[in-house]
């Protein structure tokens, strides 16, 4: 019972501290449909422990309707969890959510096909997973990472890094560029298709230019 009541009061607690929009404990325990599919979640995960397969189930459906917020009932969750907004997050059944994570809206954590077993991804202590983000299989995102909004990771992401793109790749790790070559100054967040774009726009340019020192050299040539 108390530790029910000290885990209720940390998600309150949470709220505050990363949500400067919040202005009391009743706008948390009314107004926050992160909040209360976190609280449905571990009502469902204690059924699924169980074994009460489908009552579990039931639950977490009766979440997503409420919520907008896919949690399985098998999902493991640490505490401090943070669901921003959260409309279209979904979170498979092996998923592991460590403490102090924090999740925008339409997040995915999902599997890649079929197989049976752990499936899903592990998610560190203190990972930031922005909006649209999604993270495609059983392999894990290391303590304090970043993982850019619209990103595709499908593998592992050591501790401490930052990653964007699809695929989603590491651009920063331990405080490093981990590619000098991109541009980190607009919000430490690059955009590998662009940086990729730019880079064929400047290989056409030079492309261009010898041929068009080749046809100097040919008309010279002929002359």
């Amino acid at each position: 019972m108390f530790g029910w009541y000290r885990r209720l009061k940390r998600d309150i607690q949470v709220v505050f501290e990363r949500d400067p929009a919040v202005k009391s404990v009743w706008e948390v325990l009314l107004c926050y449909p992160g909040f209360h599919a976190i609280q449905f979640h571990r009502i469902a995960h204690f059924f699924y422990k169980k074994r009460w397969f489908v009552l579990a189930r039931f639950i977490s459906q009766i979440s997503r309707f409420l919520t907008g917020i896919e949690i399985h009932p098998g999902a493991k969750i640490g505490e401090g969890l943070f669901i921003d907004h959260g409309m279209g997050v979904v979170i498979g059944e092996t998923a592991e959510i460590g403490d102090n994570v924090t999740i925008y809206q339409g997040v995915t954590l999902g599997g890649t096909g079929k197989e049976k077993g752990k499936r899903h991804p592990t998610i560190g202590n203190n990972v930031v997973i922005s909006a649209g983000a999604k993270i495609l299989g059983s392999f894990k995102v290391g303590d304090n990472s970043k993982i850019g909004a619209g990103s595709v990771v499908l593998k592992e992401v050591p501790p401490n890094s930052t990653v964007v793109g699809v695929p989603g790749k590491v651009v920063i790790r331990d405080g490093k560029r981990v590619d000098e070559e991109i541009d980190l100054r607009h919000d430490l967040l690059p955009d590998p298709i662009a940086e990729m774009l730019m880079c064929m726009h400047r290989k056409i340019e030079r492309l261009e230019k010898r041929i068009a020192e080749l046809e100097e050299e040919r008309k010279r040539e002929n002359l």
